[in-house]
């Protein structure tokens, strides 16, 4: 029996890869537990995970296996580990179910690393439900550009709990069979589409979704400071309270003080609907 160690540098998040790690050895027999590095000792295999290039990394031990894009893009679990269902009982505070329907994107957006690391998208076989199945989070950096979309949104019907896109919806490819589908699912809060690109002109596709869905059930991100001007981050979210759409600003660079102010009016919502950029920022 091995005794398997767990460095949970991103707490924040529940981490699927290190769910699967568990999942492995336990199979195994082995014990896995959490890592310190007061109980580094105690351990045989120290396994690391990381999402985010900026985690701070300076515990880490050196004997640790370390996978994931905050460390190697590259990266990729066993194909045995990546068989695995996932272990929930790693995260007991979890109370949804996280899901893959399908990997990789059809975008080569170069701000995103997806299609880097996961290629083109492919259909996937989702793994198990969380017994605390509040609801779903739908991972799929694309959900609607899978050519098996429909056969999942039959499996999501068929498990009648609800939905949360978590990795949203691609606004440029919304027709109105995938309004009726969004329409015959139960929504976790909201449905979130992106404006990222200000020269791409999106007004007929928003248009074609809140004539079909409630604008209340959606949300927009809207990248900012990446290859956009301010007016042309003001022009995005107006036009999105035009829609009755709620915006989401993202700062490209979070340290930018323009940045950091306009994300500040945008995304506090009770500012947002009453006070004009120009007498917020004065």
């Amino acid at each position: 029996m091995c005794k398997v160690g767990i460095i949970d540098i991103e707490p924040q998040i529940f981490n699927t890869a290190y769910m699967q790690i568990s999942q492995y050895h336990k199979q195994k027999g082995d014990t896995v537990n959490w890592w310190s590095p007061l109980t580094d000792q105690q351990f045989d295999i120290v396994y690391c995970s990381s999402l985010f290039e900026f985690t701070d990394k300076r515990e880490v031990p050196k004997r640790a296996i370390c996978g994931g894009t905050g460390f190697d893009i590259t990266s990729l679990l066993s194909k045995n580990m990546e068989a695995c269902n996932y272990d929930y009982s790693l995260y007991p505070e979890c109370d949804y179910s996280i899901v893959w329907f399908s990997r990789g994107c059809i975008r080569n957006c170069p701000f995103c690393v997806v299609r880097q690391k996961e290629g083109y998208i492919n259909p996937v076989k989702p793994k198990q439900l969380n017994h605390k199945r509040e609801y779903i989070a739908i991972q799929d950096n694309n959900f609607f550009a899978s050519p098996d979309w429909r056969e999942a949104h039959k499996q999501l019907l068929e498990w009648g709990l609800p939905v949360s896109f978590s990795g949203g919806i691609d606004i440029r490819l919304i027709t109105k069979e995938q309004c009726d589908a969004l329409n015959s699912l139960k929504i976790h809060k909201q449905i979130y589409i992106a404006w990222d690109n200000p020269k791409q002109d999106l007004r007929e596709h928003i248009k074609l979704l809140v004539d079909n869905v409630k604008p209340y059930k959606i949300a927009c991100y809207v990248l900012i400071g990446y290859w956009s001007t301010p007016e042309e981050d003001l022009y995005r979210v107006e036009e999105l309270r035009k829609f009755k759409i709620d915006p989401f600003a993202m700062p490209y660079n979070k340290k930018d003080p323009y940045q950091r102010a306009f994300a500040r009016y945008v995304n506090h919502k009770a500012t947002f609907k009453i006070v004009k950029w120009e007498d917020y920022r004065g």
